[in-house]
């Protein structure tokens, strides 16, 4: 195996509401050319901030393996589930290196949507995830009808996330925190604040709301192109995501 980059010596976490990496750093064997997968330095400070070392958590839809690489090295156990059997075979590989730890590692063909039974109540120390954004990215074929990228209509896919929140109040310990990361999205023209329907969703679960950090969107595909499209159709472009922070009481 080639020497990998190790985790930067002097990382810093963020302390304000607005969260900006500009330069998305890939040490061990994190990747960022898979889209669905979340930054490394989200996932860091999040772990970092609201669990501590031997920590139980949970990512109900691991999708892009970033939380269980960091889970790895920050000395977390983790249960981590996905609908997509290759995700559940690629995050076992981006695995396949050395800590001095006996951090457990934990990955499940599991659909979020639905109860573990062989999970307890209040079981957990945290839990984290980032869910697709309804269908404007594929996470998988079409054919996996339980797969939340495969739904367009916003309140069916809202439906669908609070069965995931219900789920993850139950197996959460009290005064622990739940992060969940979403984008908005536009249709027919007009802003749909997807973000804030699905942090109704947590609410309406059970759990209280800690944090609305900002996440700025860096590196955006297509930019040239949706950039003269604003101009000519007056709209702006979306640039940022929305970090919640719940908290169990």
């Amino acid at each position: 195996m080639p020497t990998l980059k190790l985790p930067p010596e002097d990382f810093e976490q963020e302390c304000t509401s607005v969260w900006s990496f500009p330069r998305r750093w890939n040490w061990m064997t994190h990747n960022s050319k898979y889209r669905w997968n979340w930054s490394p330095e989200v996932v860091r400070n999040l772990i970092l901030r609201y669990s501590k070392e031997w920590d139980y958590l949970l990512d109900p839809m691991i999708w892009g393996w970033t939380t269980a690489i960091e889970a790895k090295l920050l000395n977390r156990n983790l249960l981590c589930y996905d609908i997509n059997p290759n995700a559940i075979e690629l995050t076992k590989s981006f695995l396949d290196f050395e800590v001095y730890n006996s951090t457990k590692i934990e990955i499940l063909h599991h659909d979020a949507t639905l109860k573990n039974e062989k999970l307890k109540d209040e079981s957990l120390d945290f839990v984290l995830m980032h869910p697709p954004y309804v269908d404007i990215i594929k996470y998988s074929e079409w054919k996996i009808k339980e797969d939340l990228s495969n739904i367009h209509d916003i309140d069916k896919f809202c439906d669908e996330i609070e069965k995931v929140a219900k789920e993850s109040f139950r197996v959460l310990k009290p005064w622990k925190f739940c992060a969940v990361l979403m984008w908005d999205t536009r249709r027919n023209k007009l802003y749909q604040p997807l973000a804030f329907k699905v942090m109704e969703r947590f609410l309406k679960s059970g759990f209280t709301l800690k944090e609305d950090i900002i996440k700025v969107q860096h590196n955006c595909k297509a930019t040239g192109f949706w950039v003269t499209k604003s101009k000519e159709a007056n709209f702006l472009l979306i640039r940022h995501e929305h970090l919640f922070i719940f908290q169990k009481l």
